[in-house]
C-alpha cells in the first residue's frame, strides 16, 4: 500500500509540471527550461548527498552499474526533458499531458522486449486502453500538434528505457539517483540553452523553474523510483499514469484552456487503462538466488528476514544494504527488484 501510495504522489506532483512548464516556455527556450527542471530535482537531494557523501561514493564505486546510471542520465535526464519541452511548445498541455501516458505504453513494451520483464493480462489490457486515449486525444490538435506528438513519444521512450534502468539498480538510493540524474542532465541541457539563447534569463524565471523541478521533478522522481523497485517499472508507471488529470485540471483552472468532449472521453478511458492495470492476477512458484543489494523494504513482506544489530520495527520501512538467501516460493507478485525471473508466457 505504500509503495502505490508513492506511485501516486508521484503522479500528482509531475502532472503539475506540465502546464507550469507551459507559461515559463514563453520566457525560456526548451533547452534551458529542461536543464533548469533537473537541475531542480538534483537540488532536492542535495542535503541528502552532502550527508551522506561517503555512503554514496562508496555504493557508487562498488555497484559495478555505471552503464546503467550513465543511461538513466542520458535518456532520463538529458533527452526526456528535452523533448517533452519541445513537444510541450506547440500544443495544448492538456494534450500533452495525456499523451504522456504513452510513457506507460513505452515502459511496458520496452520491458518485455529488452529488460524481460513479465505483464499479466490485466496490465496489457490497461496499456491497450491507455493507447487509445493517447491516440484520441491527438485528433484534437491541428497539424502542428503531430509534430508535437512526435516529440512527446520520443520523451516518452526515453523515459521508458529510464524507468527500465531505474527499476533494477538496486545497489544505489532513489535519492542519489536522482540527484546524479538532475545534476548531469540539467547541466548539459542548460548550457546547451544559454549558448542558443540571446538573452540573460530573468532571476524571478530561474527560481521559478528550480522550484518546480524540485517539488514535480525531484520529489516526484524519488517517489516514483521508490514506488519501481518495490512493484516494479510498469505497475509504478500505471500508478504514475494519474498525472494526466491533474495536469488537465491546472490548464482548465490557470491556462483557461478548454475541456472538450475528446478530451473527457479520453480522461474516461485512461481511467478504464489504469483500473485494469491495477488488478492482481500473477501468482506461481518462483525461485530467488542470493543477492546482496540495496533498496527500501519492510520486514513482513515475506523476502526481508535478515537482522539487524539493532532490531526496527518489522512494519517500518527503511533502506541499507542487506543479503536475501536462497528461497523457492509461491506468492502474488509484481515484476519488482525482487522479482526479475523469466516466464514460459507473456500473459498468465
Amino acid at each position: 500500500m505504500f509503495s502505490i501510495l508513492l506511485g501516486l504522489l508521484s503522479g500528482l506532483l509531475f502532472g503539475t509540471a506540465t502546464p507550469l512548464s507551459k507559461v515559463s516556455l514563453s520566457v525560456l527556450n526548451s533547452f534551458q527550461l529542461a536543464g533548469l527542471l533537473y537541475i531542480g530535482s538534483a537540488l532536492a537531494f542535495t542535503p541528502y548527498v552532502i550527508a551522506n557523501k561517503r555512503d554514496v561514493l562508496l555504493t557508487l564505486a562498488k555497484t559495478g552499474k555505471a552503464k546503467h546510471v550513465a543511461g538513466i542520465v542520458l535518456f532520463g535526464g538529458l533527452l526526456g526533458p528535452l523533448f517533452l519541452m519541445l513537444g510541450l511548445k506547440t500544443a495544448l498541455s492538456m494534450s500533452v499531458s495525456i499523451w504522456l501516458n504513452l510513457e506507460l505504453a513505452a515502459t511496458a513494451i520496452l520491458g518485455v522486449l529488452v529488460f524481460k520483464e513479465h505483464i499479466d493480462k490485466f496490465s496489457l489490457i490497461g496499456i491497450i486502453f491507455t493507447l487509445i486515449a493517447g491516440i484520441l486525444i491527438s485528433y484534437q490538435e491541428e497539424s502542428s500538434g503531430f509534430l508535437s506528438g512526435l516529440f512527446v513519444l520520443a520523451a516518452c521512450i526515453c523515459w521508458g528505457v529510464d524507468n527500465q534502468l531505474t527499476s533494477i539498480v538496486d545497489g544505489i538510493t532513489p535519492q542519489t539517483t536522482t540527484f546524479i540524474k538532475g545534476l548531469f542532465g540539467g547541466s548539459v541541457n542548460l548550457c546547451i540553452g544559454m549558448m542558443l539563447g540571446n538573452e540573460s534569463i530573468s532571476a524571478k524565471y530561474i527560481c521559478a523553474a528550480l522550484i518546480i523541478g524540485i517539488i514535480s521533478y525531484g520529489i516526484s522522481i524519488y517517489f516514483y523510483i521508490t514506488s519501481a523497485q518495490n512493484l516494479g517499472a510498469t505497475k509504478s508507471q500505471v500508478l504514475f499514469s494519474t498525472s494526466p488529470f491533474w495536469g488537465i485540471a491546472i490548464a482548465f483552472i490557470f491556462l483557461k484552456e478548454p475541456v472538450t468532449t475528446i478530451t473527457v472521453v479520453a480522461v474516461i478511458i485512461l481511467c478504464i487503462g489504469i483500473f485494469f492495470s491495477n488488478i492482481p492476477s500473477h501468482n506461481h512458484t518462483h525461485a530467488h538466488h542470493r543477492i546482496t543489494h540495496i533498496h527500501m523494504h519492510i520486514h513482513s513482506d515475506g523476502h526481508h528476514n535478515h537482522v539487524h544489530e539493532i532490531d526496527p520495527d518489522l512494519h517500518n520501512k527503511h533502506t541499507h544494504e542487506h543479503t536475501h538467501e536462497e528461497i523457492i516460493h509461491t506468492h502474488e507478485h509484481n515484476p519488482d527488484i525482487q522479482h526479475r525471473h523469466t516466464h514460459k508466457n507473456i500473459c498468465t
